[in-house]
């Protein structure tokens, strides 16, 4: 397309909803009843494009006061000048956090904005390596039964999931029985994962890990310690019983933070989330870096909008299918994609990303 008629980003606007979980839920570290949506649309040339992030409403007067103004005006194809705006607007009133959060969401929508104006599915623009990401199944929460925790797990495990992950560090004891539940509700064919969310100190992780991979075969030990623990997650791979990978990056909001965790010797397997790094620019980012350092890459939460992200970074190994999200992106989005022989498959038939807000269902969770 001739850049003379590449359109101009009109207008960008942020609304917040808010989901109550089916049940109470809880992890290591915290404990929640709803899930806060940050919805951003972008608009050019007769089209709009859709993203957003599980963020609170910060962000999104974030996008209202100051990220929107950045990238009205520019052209709709100029993603990567967005998100060098975006970020620099943010130096004075803080990027990491929210302002991380309004940066994915924005970046996304015009990802999205772009395929549409250009008639193209967003994984075909993305640059495709894959025509699938497989996916694990993500929930086992803290909060739930014992019963419940097996209940979610061999759900996902007999729908065709061929990894499943559950919450521990509540409570040492009772997590080493949790464990071993879990193994016997999937079976020894799954890949049983454990996600501590930083609620370990070392010693306690160290025991944890060996308790975890001799009595249930676990083979993914997520922020066993506080992923600002740099140190602590090292220390972690070297001792961790072989077998068991260490992984964490979820929180990352910047190519430095990935940078950091990467030179440390961290991860066996780095972890980013596009609603919190920058967005699908960022999660690209974050992808070449992983890729440098020879590491898979595995996306966090967001199945629906890492689906076609995640086909263009050749080092993905999975997305989580996280059971907050799943619930509540089919509440309040049309298009949303469904498993199929355990991975979720980008509709080619569709362009951007194929979803759009469910306008009248979404009134009744705006805030």
């Amino acid at each position: 397309m001739d850049p003379v008629s590449q359109p101009a980003v009109t207008s960008v606007t942020a609304e917040v909803f808010r989901v109550p979980t089916d049940r109470p839920e809880s992890d290591g570290t915290a404990e929640w009843r709803h899930t806060d949506f940050v919805v951003v649309h972008a608009s050019a040339g007769g089209h709009v494009g859709l993203g957003w992030t599980y963020a609170s409403e910060a962000s999104a007067k974030l996008v209202s006061s100051i990220l929107g103004s950045k990238v009205t005006g520019i052209s709709a194809f100029a993603t990567g000048e967005a998100w060098s705006r975006m970020s620099a607007a943010l130096r004075n009133v803080g990027r990491p956090g929210a302002g991380a959060m309004a940066t994915s969401a924005v970046d996304m929508a015009l990802w999205d904005l772009k395929a549409r104006i250009m008639n193209q599915p967003l994984v075909e623009l993305l640059g495709r390596c894959r025509s699938a990401v497989a996916l694990y199944g993500s929930g086992g929460f803290t909060s739930y039964s014992e019963q419940e925790l097996m209940d979610q797990l061999s759900g996902w495990s007999e729908g065709g999931l061929a990894s499943v992950k559950m919450k521990v560090g509540r409570d040492a004891a009772a997590d080493r029985r949790r464990v071993v539940a879990a193994r016997g509700a999937v079976g020894a064919g799954v890949r049983l994962m454990a996600d501590a969310n930083g609620a370990y100190t070392r010693k306690e992780a160290l025991h944890q890990a060996e308790a975890f991979a001799d009595q249930a075969g676990v083979a993914w030990f997520e922020e066993p310690v506080s992923s600002d623990d740099l140190e602590g997650l090292r220390l972690m791979r070297d001792r961790a019983p072989a077998g068991l990978e260490i992984a964490a990056g979820e929180y990352g909001d910047s190519p430095w933070y990935f940078r950091s965790m990467l030179e440390a010797g961290a991860v066996d397997c780095l972890q980013a989330d596009a609603t919190r790094c920058g967005g699908f620019t960022g999660f690209i980012k974050a992808a070449a870096l992983a890729e440098s350092w020879h590491l898979p890459l595995s996306a966090h939460c967001a199945p629906q909008l890492h689906a076609h992200v995640g086909c263009a970074a050749a080092t993905l190994r999975d997305v989580e299918w996280f059971h907050d999200h799943v619930r509540a992106d089919g509440l309040l989005f049309d298009g949303v994609l469904a498993p199929r022989d355990g991975a979720l498959h980008p509709d080619a038939s569709r362009i951007g990303h194929g979803l759009t807000l469910k306008v009248a269902d979404a009134e009744r969770f705006r805030l």
